[in-house]
Formats: structure tokens, C-alpha cells, sequence
């Protein structure tokens, strides 16, 4: 190992013991949780009771806790005396990396028999399962940044965490509000990849499926292997780790360990070769483009600082399943959103994946900014953020959910910050100026928010040509199609010009380009071949730089 990395490596050690100090130097009024003077009977939430039976609640292992869950349904208020939908046994341990240094702690929790055996029960309406988080988000003072995160993906269609805000209660000591929310895992309601036993070792089977993540390795990290491609910044010979998530480094076995590795090493080797962007022997062979864009959307909105390089999850399934990488679930986004002061978090401006802290141990993966040199990729991602301004990245629909929340915790945040007093005092990393209200925090989120959507919509990258693009060169009379509707084959009449090469192009509801090849206008038959399309409506265009002519068909 180089000495700079050695030398890098108690650097980062050194400045944890120091945030560590930070944590509880800064704001120490709230590091002593006096629940004494919280008369907590009731809320408009779900309520958590937990009882360790004297036991301190360690990092690992779990501790047997007593748990009751007080949910009397929208609408009804919930009493700590109340009947309780779920009155059994959980474990319980702190969770988190540097969020572990917060007095407010968050929790991994499964809920167990007597035994201390997983148990899988539906908890607030959530498909049935053992593993939860109950997640603290200190730093958050408006506790919504991971369930916008959570809430903007499972908007654009994808999977991720569900979740409730609750109150917590621990040996009668009242915790203040928490996002209850399901552990990423390999689940037919969670991510939904295949089983993979430990004797499944050829083959299809083989294949999938595998979730793994870049990520530190303090927290749930753990055993992985090292990325043949280093960061683009990596001036101390940083590296890109890979962690085994599913199956978990103790149970993976060593030939799954080399499918896994190798995958990710023939998709990487794609993404930097010179035909990366060669729509079916390119990056595309082995990855999902759809869910990269909608990945880079979320964390480009939200500035993570974190974002690609820190709780960055992916996961690929078995080969006759579908066999591409995924990127995904979204998690982790509390310092996001405008709630970092370090490596311009805190800036407007500029983009995540371009991370400006050279020093820092953990950097972002060459994948992003190589992709974005593929015209097909960066235009597809156009179409798809012009799309999805017009309604679920909407000003109003950010406005709609931020105040949706605000209105919810308004009761509830008044206990929580009587408990922990940190309005209008710096608590790491948040950036200044503090708000010194609630509503005050909640009225600057939104202002950023609104702010950062214009930037992106002025910069990003790429051309989308519809006809709602004012930027488009002139759109003439529609191509002739037929026969419409298709199954296989698509003939074109009636094009343009004479000896003119034009570019074609097939667009599907999502925005995104599924199809490209020149055409020239001195042949007289045109056949296209769509057989290789999913059922459903399609945008073709076609233009010589010009003039773009614009039609849609339906494929059978």
C-alpha cells in the first residue's frame, strides 16, 4: 500500500475523532435529552414504546426489546394507553456510520419472538418483513430530506424504502419524531431480485440476483472487493470499494463473489471502452439506462453531497430475469438537499457527481461523467427531466409535499425540539445561516429547492426535440407510417429532400431514445425494424438538421 495512502487513511481516521467532538461540543444544550419536561400522552402519530429491560442499547449486537406499536388509523389520534396494533418482541441496536455520534440515535430493528427469532409481521400498513429502521435524522431540522428522497423515486416508478413519521418512546423517555421505514433488502415487496443460495453456484442461478454498494466501511459495511477503474480525482490513489449487501459477506460464497465482480468489471470495461456508447454492445448491455438517469436526477436535485460515492446501492438480476445492473434503491439523503457546509453542499450551483474535494477518501465512480459524453444518454435524460417537471418534479409538487409534511409534524416538532433545543444552532454540517423556527427551516428548504430546479433546468446537459421545445429547428407535415399499428416491421413514405442523409430516431414514453439509425432520402423503401420493441406508444423523428418531422405509432 502507497505511504499517501497510508498517510490518507489516519488522516480520515483523525478528522472523525474530531467531528466526534464537534458532534457534542456544538449545540450542547441538546446533547441531555430531559424528556422530564414532555408531558407525552398523545400525538397525531404513530407512537413507538420501546422497553430494553434495563439493558443499554448497544451498536452490535441486537438487545431484546419490548415493543408496542399505537396506531389507531388516519385521522384518529393515538394514546399511549391505547389498545396496540403490535405488542411483541423486537431487536434493537444503534445504526448509522458518523450519525451514531448524534445524541439523537437512530435504530435497527427486527422484530423477533421470545426467542429472539426473526419474526415477519406488516407494521403500519408495510408489506410483511423483520428488518425496519427507525432513523433519528438529528441533523434534518425539518426531518423530511430522506422521506422526499424516498418519496421523489418512488414517484418516478422505482422502488424505494416505504415510510411513516412516528413518535418514539424508550424506557418512558420520550425520543421526539423518527422516520420508521423498511431496510433495503432482497424482498419480493423490497428489491425484488432472486433468491441466491450458497449451493447455487452454475449456471443461470449463478447470475442473480446480488444488491452490493459503494460505501464506507464503518456502519453495515463490510467484506467486497476493489474496482478495477479508479475515481477520476484520485490524487492519494483512492479507490472504488465494492460491498457485498445480498448476499451478506458471511453467506456469499467465493464463485459468486467472482460473477459478481467480474459483471461489474465487464460493465465498467464497456462504460471506458470506445464503444461505450454503441446502443447494444455498449454500457447498455449490461446496466439499465433508465434507472441511472432517474438516479442521477434524484441526487443532482437534492446536491447530494454524499450522492454516488457514500450509501450508493445497486443490485442486478438473474440473467433470464433481466440480468442488467440497477442502480438503487435511493437512502441516505439527510445532509442533502441544501444541509451541507463542506465540499459545496452548501452551493447552489454546479453538479454532485463533479465531487470538488480532492482530499477526501471516498470519491465518485468515472461512470457519470462518462455517460454524459454519449449524446443518446445525455439527450435521453433531457427528455426524461422535461417530462417529469410537467408533473412530479414540479415546483408545485415539491411545495405540495414539503408543506404536506410540515402540516403533519407541526404538533409533533414542538415536542421534538423541546427535547432536543437545536433551532437556530449549527449542528454538523448545516450550513449557515440557521433558521431559528420550524417554518422557518421549512420556508428555506423550499426556497433552494425551487431555486436548484431552475439552475438544473437552464444546465443540463443534452437536447430534447419534441414539440414543446422551443429550441427545435422547424417541424414540417408528418412522415407516413405504415401500417400503424405494427408488430415487426415499419415502412416510411413520404420523406424529404432528395440525396439527403437524415437522422431517425424512436422515442418511447418515457423520453427515452430506444432506437437510432441514419436514413437516406434518394431510396425509395424504407423499412424499419421494430419487432425488438415492448407493446406500446412510440415517438418516432426524423431530421436532417433542418427540419424535424415527428410521428407516433403503436407497437403491437
Amino acid at each position: 500500500m502507497k505511504k499517501s495512502y497510508l498517510l490518507l487513511l489516519f488522516f480520515a481516521l483523525f478528522l472523525c475523532t474530531v467531528s466526534s467532538q464537534e458532534y457534542f461540543t456544538t449545540g450542547s444544550s441538546a446533547t441531555e435529552n430531559k424528556s422530564g419536561s414532555i408531558n407525552f400522552e398523545s400525538s397525531n402519530l404513530p407512537i413507538f414504546l420501546i422497553d430494553t429491560y434495563g439493558e443499554e442499547i448497544p451498536d452490535d449486537p441486537k438487545i431484546l426489546v419490548g415493543m408496542k406499536i399505537i396506531d389507531n388509523g388516519p385521522g384518529v389520534r393515538n394514546f399511549v394507553d391505547d389498545s396496540p396494533v403490535y405488542d411483541g418482541y423486537a431487536g434493537f441496536e444503534i445504526r448509522g456510520s458518523s450519525s451514531q455520534m448524534f445524541p439523537k440515535k437512530s435504530y435497527g430493528v427486527e422484530t423477533w419472538d421470545a426467542n429472539g427469532n426473526d419474526i415477519d409481521v406488516s407494521l403500519l400498513g408495510m408489506p410483511e418483513e423483520s428488518d425496519w429502521i427507525l432513523n433519528a435524522n438529528y441533523t434534518d431540522k425539518t426531518l423530511s430530506r430522506n422521506a422526499m428522497a424516498y418519496q421523489v423515486s418512488q414517484n418516478m416508478g422505482h422502488y424505494a424504502t416505504r415510510y411513516k413519521f412516528v413518535e418514539v418512546v424508550i424506557n418512558e423517555e420520550y425520543k421526539g419524531i423518527y422516520v420508521f421505514s423498511e431496510k433495503i433488502k432482497r424482498d419480493p415487496n423490497r428489491v425484488n431480485i432472486a433468491k441466491l443460495s450458497s449451493n447455487q453456484n452454475t449456471g443461470d442461478v449463478l447470475t442473480g440476483g446480488y444488491i452490493f454498494k459503494v460505501d464506507k466501511s464503518t456502519g453495515s459495511g463490510g467484506d467486497g472487493w476493489v474496482s478495477a477503474f479508479p475515481p477520476p480525482v484520485n490524487p492519494y490513489g483512492q479507490t472504488i470499494f465494492f460491498q457485498y449487501e445480498y448476499p451478506k459477506a458471511d453467506n456469499i460464497t467465493v464463485m459468486q463473489k467472482q460473477y459478481i465482480a467480474d459483471y461489474v468489471n465487464t460493465f465498467e470495461t464497456a462504460l471506458a471502452g470506445p464503444d461505450f456508447a454503441d446502443p447494444e454492445n455498449g454500457f447498455r448491455k449490461y446496466a439499465d439506462e433508465l434507472s441511472f438517469i432517474d438516479y442521477f436526477l434524484v441526487n443532482e436535485i437534492s446536491k447530494n453531497v454524499d450522492g454516488y460515492r457514500l450509501s450508493t446501492f445497486l443490485h442486478k438480476q438473474r440473467e433470464s430475469l433481466g440480468g442488467k445492473i440497477r442502480i438503487g434503491p435511493v437512502w441516505d439523503y439527510d445532509i442533502a438537499w441544501h444541509n451541507a457546509n463542506y465540499c459545496a453542499g452548501d452551493e447552489l450551483t454546479g453538479w454532485a457527481y463533479q465531487f470538488p474535494c480532492a482530499d477526501d477518501y471516498w470519491q465518485v465512480p468515472f461512470w457519470w461523467g462518462r455517460m454524459l459524453e454519449d449524446s443518446t444518454f445525455a439527450n435521453n435524460l433531457r427528455c426524461r427531466w422535461e417530462m417529469l417537471r410537467g408533473n412530479i418534479l414540479s415546483n408545485q409538487w415539491f411545495e405540495s409535499y414539503i408543506d404536506s409534511v410540515a402540516f403533519l409534524l407541526d404538533e409533533s416538532q414542538q415536542r421534538n425540539f423541546t427535547v432536543w433545543p437545536i433551532l437556530g444552532v449549527y449542528v454538523w454540517p448545516n450550513p449557515w445561516p440557521y433558521p431559528p423556527t420550524y417554518a422557518a427551516e421549512i420556508e428555506s428548504l423550499k426556497n433552494w429547492i425551487f431555486q436548484r430546479l431552475q439552475w438544473m433546468d437552464i444546465n443540463l446537459p443534452g437536447t430534447c426535440y419534441t414539440l414543446s421545445n422551443n429550441t427545435m429547428p422547424a417541424v414540417s407535415p408528418s412522415i407516413n407510417l405504415f401500417p400503424n399499428p405494427v408488430e415487426n416491421a415499419l415502412q416510411l413514405g413520404n420523406l424529404p429532400g432528395s440525396n439527403n442523409i437524415s437522422q431517425l430516431e424512436i422515442v418511447d414514453a418515457f423520453g427515452r431514445i430506444v432506437h437510432r439509425q441514419e436514413v437516406r432520402a434518394e431510396e425509395t423503401t424504407h423499412i424499419i425494424d421494430v419487432g425488438f420493441l415492448k407493446a406500446g406508444i412510440y415517438t418516432m423523428r426524423l431530421t436532417d438538421g433542418k427540419t424535424i418531422h415527428v410521428n407516433r405509432f403503436v407497437k403491437k
